[in-house]
């Protein structure tokens, strides 16, 4: 057994990325829970809702926009059986 933690750093798996210009895949290890490196997006993203930077209203939200389409589909119903 060698006792050099760098051993374990190289065994890491690695990103799955390519870059565009080259088509080669990135070599830097993946980050833990993610198929990609910190560089390509492991773990980014802005947070949702008011702790977003440009929130304004909430009108846009992924929940207004699901209830505008139940309350759309159910208009649809209703007039469907009259």
């Amino acid at each position: 057994m060698d006792a050099n933690p760098l051993h374990r750093a190289q065994a890491a798996p690695r990103c799955t990325a390519h870059s565009k210009r080259t088509g080669l895949p990135c070599r830097s290890p993946a980050v833990r829970g993610w198929n990609v490196c910190r560089m390509h997006g492991a773990g980014g993203g802005a947070p949702r809702g008011k702790a977003h930077g440009q929130y304004r209203h909430g009108g846009r939200t992924i929940e207004a926009t699901e209830a505008t389409r139940l309350v759309n589909a159910l208009a649809r119903l209703c007039k469907g059986d009259l």
